[in-house]
């Protein structure tokens, strides 16, 4: 059987909603024949030691690292999201390096905050296939 190709992807999310980010992972790594590199700064990998002092200047720094090498930025698009201002940054950032942007509605979710809707190549809801799917789509 040949290699799967491997995905590179950043998943925006805030560490207070940290079930929905560990959930999206968990239907990732439980997608048949789909293998990816996870970009992203979860919150047992933060982007810098726990207690060091840190600009916002240096934090937006770190997150565009994490940015550039992605092919695609997922951003699970809970209506929390309309009040971070790290993920609206992840998002304007990645727009401004050209990464596609699929917003992933979480269960039962209806609504996409409105600058996400605008920013999205692609909405999809929660389901693995569908997911998958659209990464393919975009990559």
């Amino acid at each position: 059987m040949p290699a799967l190709y491997d995905y590179r992807l950043f998943v925006s999310h805030a560490w207070r909603y940290g079930t929905d980010y560990d959930r999206l992972i968990g239907l990732l790594d439980d997608a048949s024949y789909f293998s990816y590199y996870n970009y992203s700064a979860p919150q047992e990998k933060p982007l810098f030691p726990p207690g060091t002092p840190a600009s916002s200047s240096k934090i937006a720094a770190l997150i565009t690292q994490k940015i550039n090498p992605s092919q695609v930025t997922l951003v699970i698009s809970g209506m929390y999201a309309t009040y971070s201002d790290w993920m609206k940054y992840e998002v304007d950032e990645s727009l401004r390096l050209g990464k596609p942007i699929l917003a992933i509605k979480p269960w039962g979710q209806e609504r996409v905050p409105s600058y996400l809707q605008n920013a999205a190549n692609e909405i999809v809801g929660w389901n693995t296939n569908s997911i998958v799917s659209a990464i393919r789509r975009l990559v």
